[in-house]
């Protein structure tokens, strides 16, 4: 919001709150004097009452900018007391003034004769509604600084609030681009093994497809998320350039409900998973092995599984001894999704499967 939509917005809440209270009091008076009997000018009366609180209402901006200049918390300050001294004798002497020359002009109250001392009557409201004064003073000035606290606190939320989200932009940035040199540099090797064993067509088409998913990596390096099913195409990308190298050794599978390729997931969170699985496993099997990709619903989350046919984990393994890889994805999650999501690695069926629940957003893909 504008500085000048937010200044306008607080006139009118000044506005109607004067207005408020104007009309309350003027209303619960009238009635009141009427039921007990009274003979004054109503409608006089009633007005006299209502335009009472003007000068109050006109003031009240100027103490608010008084108070946010000079809040109480200062009150150590001379400076603080003189201006609010200050402020309290000239408002409380404006609205004398105007109460007298309200009673002298329209004789609300049925005088007879009519009052015509102005001073004496202006005396008279200085001195009775002293107190008064003080004591609305006061109000006014414990309320703005109310309101100024919780429009400070709110600034201060979204201020924070957009901080946390660059942070949380810029560290999932920066671990992204720790895992694609990292993915960069095994597949380098791969295709320095590929040339020392004499493979040179199936080094050509691995350099190949590692220029296409670089370029698709790149195009989109400015989101955190992309679909499922983009998601999915990166993961086929990356696992044609592991065919180059591992040819009949590496068999993949994916298991994907049409309904769940809209899904929102971060980008390349499946790669790091999949090179685990093939690290790990497909490359520790003279006979290679499988590795298959599903995904479904559970309790409203989306379910991601990773898993190949083994090697299974060794007894001894923990999450401390997973490379890179693993370690960026769960830290990727933890800045994503704070609590919100599951991500366990376990020994299943022979083999190993990863297991991340995410929450369940969908979202049509970009055109």
């Amino acid at each position: 919001m504008t500085p000048a939509r937010s200044q306008f917005r607080r006139w009118l809440w000044v506005a109607a709150i004067w207005t408020g209270v104007a009309l309350f009091d003027a209303t619960q008076t009238v009635f009141v004097m009427r039921a007990q009997g009274m003979h004054h000018y109503w409608g006089y009366l009633f007005l006299t009452l209502v335009l009472f609180w003007l000068p109050w209402a006109l003031a009240t901006p100027f103490l608010a900018a008084l108070g946010r200049k000079y809040p109480p918390t200062q009150w150590k300050l001379w400076r603080m007391w003189v201006s609010h001294i200050a402020a309290f004798l000239a408002i409380g002497v404006i609205s004398a003034a105007w109460s007298a020359s309200l009673e002298i002009l329209l004789n609300p109250w049925a005088f007879s004769p009519p009052p015509n001392s102005f001073a004496a009557l202006f005396l008279t409201k200085c001195f009775n509604w002293l107190l008064a004064y003080a004591i609305l003073y006061s109000i006014i000035l414990f309320a703005s600084q109310m309101l100024d606290s919780r429009e400070r606190l709110a600034r201060e939320e979204a201020e924070t609030a957009r901080l946390n989200e660059q942070l949380s932009q810029a560290q999932l940035s920066a671990l992204r681009r720790q895992i694609e040199p990292h993915f960069l540099f095994n597949t380098l090797n791969a295709v320095a093994g590929l040339v020392r064993e004499g493979r040179n067509d199936a080094a050509v088409i691995m350099i190949a497809e590692l220029s296409d998913f670089l370029r698709r990596v790149v195009n989109d390096s400015d989101r955190q998320q992309v679909p499922l099913s983009e998601e999915l195409d990166f993961t086929r990308k990356y696992l044609d350039i592991q065919k180059a190298r591992f040819a009949d050794r590496l068999r993949f599978s994916l298991d994907v409900p049409a309904d769940l390729l809209p899904a929102q997931v971060p980008s390349l969170i499946l790669q790091p998973m999949v090179e685990n699985a093939i690290k790990h496993g497909i490359d520790k099997r003279a006979q290679g092995g499988s590795i298959r990709i599903s995904a479904f619903r559970s309790s409203g989350a989306l379910r991601l599984l990773v898993y190949n046919d083994g090697p299974a984990l060794p007894p001894e393994w923990n999450h401390q001894h997973s490379g890179i890889g693993i370690s960026n994805v769960q830290t990727r999650l933890q800045n994503l999704y704070g609590r919100h999501f599951q991500f366990d690695l376990q020994n299943r069926n022979g083999g190993v499967e990863v297991s991340l629940s995410l929450p369940l957003t969908l979202r049509q893909s970009r055109l």
